[in-house]
């Protein structure tokens, strides 16, 4: 279902496109397809979820000695992996995403639970709320920064580069 909402987003646009459309494009039912995803944006951010447990599950797995921003940004590298085998997916949401004003806004609503989760996981490792949540807005910032990068390099290093170039920069501001 995601590879055919992908193609008819891409050839007739994300909003003249409808879960029917992206049903049948798929073999499925409608009723099928809303078994599996609450709306037609949902295909788009189908991974984010797992990226937050992913995220969460890796900074409680951290170090110990491991700083806040250290444990945050090793939760955005490990939730940022599995994109690396579907950048040319993810090449294609990002444009999607950017064209469309309602999308860019889930975006942002998707990333501010993936920064919620992030300061959970460090508050569970006994970090200070204040602390924790600037660890965690500022990895999810540093992966934004990454992320583009990422999409929009011709020959682009792997996105965990990306992540510590940016992690790089944050750090060196003064």
């Amino acid at each position: 279902m995601i590879r055919a909402a992908m193609e008819l987003f891409a050839e007739r646009g994300f909003d003249e496109t409808t879960a029917g459309d992206i049903a049948e494009r798929a073999g499925v039912t409608e009723r099928t397809f809303f078994r599996h995803f609450a709306d037609k944006r949902e295909v788009l951010f189908d991974g984010s979820k797992t990226m937050e447990r992913t995220a969460h599950d890796a900074i409680l797995a951290a170090p110990a000695d491991h700083s806040p921003l250290d444990a945050a940004l090793a939760g955005v590298v490990a939730g940022a992996g599995p994109l690396e085998d579907r950048r040319d997916h993810a090449v294609r949401r990002s444009a999607i995403v950017a064209a469309n004003p309602s999308l860019r806004e889930r975006e942002l609503l998707k990333l501010a639970a993936l920064a919620g989760a992030m300061t959970e996981a460090l508050r569970a490792r006994g970090v200070a709320e204040l602390d924790a949540g600037l660890a965690a807005h500022s990895a999810v910032a540093v992966f934004q920064v990454a992320f583009v990068r990422w999409v929009s390099a011709d020959e682009p290093p792997a996105i965990a580069a990306c992540i510590a170039e940016a992690a790089a920069a944050l750090r060196a501001l003064k």
